[in-house]
C-alpha cells in the first residue's frame, strides 16, 4: 500500500478540517495509507490511526502566558471561551482589537510558528519511510510546509481548500492584508501538482488565481458509519425544528424565520402550542434579543454547546432540520459542513436564507432530502405534520452516499493515482 503524508490539524482532536479525519478513515480502503502531520492533540485518536504530532508555539509567543493564554494550544479558541460572557457591545470591541492584532502579528495565520516543528518531523519521516505524495489540507501554514517538503524531497503534492486562502468566504482582514496573502498563496502554490477545494462555484474562484493548475472540487462529507445511524430514536411530538453548530453573525441571517414563524402564529396558520424552535450551539445575546423582540421565548430558545454525539441525537428526533444559507450574494459557493452531518442524520432539512440558487440547493434538490426557502413562506412541512403528526423522510439513499467521506476519499485517492503515475 502507498503512503501519503497528510499536513493538517487533525480534527476532532485539534481544532481543523472535518476533510482530515475523513482521509484518515477511509483513504486505506482505496490503496493508500495516511500518516497526518500534526500540531499537539487535546486527545488521543483511537490506536487505528497514524498520526504524527508536533510541538506548537503560538504567534504571539511565550510571554502570551502572561495573560492567563496556554502559548502551545489555539489562541483563538482560547480568546473566543474567555470572551463568551462579555456583553455584545465589549465582545465586538475586543473581536476588532483581536483581528487587529491577527493582521499584523498572525502572517500567514496563527499557527505561523508551527513549521520549525513539522517541518523537523515531516522530514525524519521522509527520510525514514517511502512517501509516495502530499496532502495539505488546514491551516494555511500547512501549505508552506508541504511547498518545502515538496521541493526538498521531490514528492508530488496535492493542497487542498476546505476554505479558500486569500479568496475566503470569511476574510476579515483590510486589503492590504489581502494582497500579501494573495501574493503569498500564488508563490506558495506554484510548485503544486494539483489543487482542490468543495465546491465548483470556489473551483472557479481559485481558476481566476491559478489559471495553469488542475483544480478539481471534491465535496465534504458525512462518516457512513455513525454510530448513531443505527439506532431508532422516536420524532418528538412537537413540530420541533433544530439547528445545530455555529451562527455567523450578518453572514447568516435567522431573523428572517423568526420574521415568518411570527407572521404565522399572528395569521393562525401554525399552532404555537405545537411548534418548538431549538438552537444548539454557541449562545448568542443578539439572537435572543431578536427572539425576544419578536414575543417569541416561549417557541424558540437557544440550549448552549452539545458534544457531537448528542447534537445527532437532537437532529435525529427532529421533524425537520434547519439550515442559514450565506446572505453574501457573491458567495454561492459556500456549503457549510452542517449540511452533511444533517445527511446523515436522515432527516428532512428546511434551508432559508441566501441569495438564490447555489451549492446547497443543488444538494438538497438532487438528494430529496430538503427544501430551500429564501423566505421560510413555505408551509409544506407544518401542513404535513398537521395532517400525519409527523414528517416523513424521502431522500434518496445512493444519491445521498456520494456524499459520505468514503467516496470523498475515494475521489482523493483518484487523483493520488493520477498525480503519482511516473
Amino acid at each position: 500500500m502507498k503512503k501519503v503524508l497528510i499536513v493538517g490539524y487533525f480534527w476532532p482532536y485539534r481544532n481543523g478540517s472535518g476533510r482530515v479525519i475523513g482521509l484518515a478513515r477511509y483513504l486505506s480502503e482505496f490503496g493508500w495509507q495516511p500518516i497526518i502531520l500534526t500540531g499537539p492533540l487535546e486527545q488521543k485518536p483511537p490506536s487505528e490511526f497514524r498520526f504524527i504530532e508536533t510541538d506548537y508555539y503560538c504567534f504571539l509567543g511565550s510571554w502570551i502566558k502572561l495573560l492567563g493564554f496556554n502559548h502551545k494550544k489555539d489562541i483563538g479558541d482560547q480568546f473566543k471561551a474567555k470572551i463568551e460572557k462579555k456583553s455584545s457591545r465589549f465582545k465586538g470591541f475586543l473581536r476588532g482589537f483581536y483581528w487587529l492584532i491577527q493582521e499584523v502579528a498572525a502572517y500567514p495565520d496563527e499557527n505561523k510558528n508551527w513549521p520549525p516543528f513539522a517541518l523537523k518531523a515531516g522530514s525524519e519521516l521522509l527520510e525514514r519511510e517511502k512517501i509516495e505524495a502530499i496532502i495539505s489540507i488546514w491551516p494555511v501554514t500547512s501549505h508552506i510546509i508541504a511547498e518545502q517538503l515538496k521541493k526538498k524531497y521531490r514528492i508530488p503534492w496535492l493542497a487542498d481548500f476546505p476554505d479558500l486562502w486569500s479568496q475566503n468566504h470569511n476574510y476579515h482582514y483590510t486589503f492590504l492584508r489581502r494582497f500579501f496573502d494573495r501574493k503569498l498563496e500564488k508563490k506558495t502554490l506554484a510548485s503544486a501538482e494539483v489543487l482542490t477545494t468543495v465546491t465548483e462555484p470556489w473551483k472557479e474562484n481559485l481558476k481566476k488565481i491559478h489559471k495553469e493548475k488542475i483544480i478539481y472540487s471534491i465535496p465534504h462529507g458525512f462518516d457512513p458509519e455513525t454510530a448513531v445511524l443505527n439506532k431508532k430514536i422516536d420524532l418528538t411530538p412537537e413540530f420541533t425544528i433544530t439547528y445545530t453548530g455555529q451562527i455567523y453573525y450578518k453572514k447568516q441571517a435567522p431573523q428572517k424565520l423568526i420574521t415568518a414563524l411570527k407572521e404565522l402564529i399572528d395569521c393562525k396558520v401554525i399552532d404555537p402550542a405545537k411548534v418548538k424552535v431549538r438552537f444548539y450551539g454557541p449562545f448568542k445575546s443578539w439572537l435572543a434579543d431578536e427572539i425576544k423582540n419578536a414575543g417569541l421565548e416561549n417557541i424558540i430558545k437557544q440550549y448552549g454547546i452539545i458534544s457531537k454525539e448528542m447534537a445527532f441525537k437532537k437532529q435525529k428526533e427532529s421533524q425537520i432540520l434547519l439550515l442559514f444559507n450565506w446572505e453574501d450574494r457573491k458567495e454561492k459557493g459556500v456549503c457549510p459542513m452542517k449540511i452533511y452531518d444533517y445527511l446523515a442524520t436522515r432527516r428532512p432539512v428546511l434551508a432559508t436564507g441566501g441569495k438564490g440558487s447555489d451549492v446547497v440547493n443543488k444538494i438538497l434538490s438532487e438528494t430529496g432530502t430538503g427544501v430551500y426557502a429564501l423566505e421560510v413562506e413555505d408551509i409544506k412541512f407544518y401542513s404535513e405534520y398537521i395532517k400525519k403528526n409527523k414528517i416523513d423522510y424521502s431522500g434518496d439513499i445512493n444519491k445521498i452516499n456520494k456524499y459520505s467521506q468514503r467516496e470523498m476519499a475515494k475521489k482523493f485517492a483518484e487523483i493520488l493515482n493520477k498525480i503519482t503515475q511516473y
